[in-house]
Order: C-alpha cells, then structure tokens, then sequence
C-alpha cells in the first residue's frame, strides 16, 4: 500500500459554488471566467488534482444557469446548458432590460 503525501480532498457542492460566484464576482460585469481557474482555486496548482474537479465544476455551472444566477458561454454566446460541448465559460447573468 502506497500512502499518497499530499492527499486530495474533494470539495463539497456548497464549496464549488461559493468558489465559482467568487470568481464570477472578482472579473466583474461583462467579464468571463474559465472553469479551470475554478478548479485550480479549489484545488491548487497540481494538474492531477483540478482535473478531477472539470466534471463537478460543470455539474454546478449547469444548475447554477438554470436557476440563472450564471451564464454558459461559447464563443462569447449564451448556450443551453443541457446542450453544450467543448471549450466554455462562465458569466454573471446580463441584465435584462425593460
């Protein structure tokens, strides 16, 4: 048996959102974020470790657009989030104007 010296703890659900609205919050209006950059915030610089956060990072991006507190972003376009594939981003939702 092999001990691991820096062992990974997954975050909860409650952590990866608090982190995904910080970073939503710091870029500011207009502005985008990478998912990755979530992952290394929650996980540090090891590859191996913010890998392993890129499908629950999604999964909470997913639930967090369809009760539109963010935005899904290709392309800098607003997507479906049942419906996307690839490269995207995060966005604070736009202001809907009267």
């Amino acid at each position: 048996m092999t001990d691991d010296p820096d062992p990974f703890l997954q975050p909860d659900q409650l952590s990866i959102i608090t982190a995904i609205e910080a970073a939503l919050a710091s870029r500011g209006n207009g502005k985008t974020v990478c998912p990755s950059e979530v992952a290394r915030a929650l996980a540090g610089s090891n590859e191996k470790n913010w890998r392993r956060l890129m499908k629950p990072i999604r999964a909470e991006s997913v639930r967090l657009a369809e009760a539109g507190r963010l935005e899904i972003r290709r392309k800098g376009k607003t997507v479906d989030p049942h419906d996307f594939r690839g490269v995207y981003r995060l966005a604070a939702p736009r202001a809907v104007e009267d």
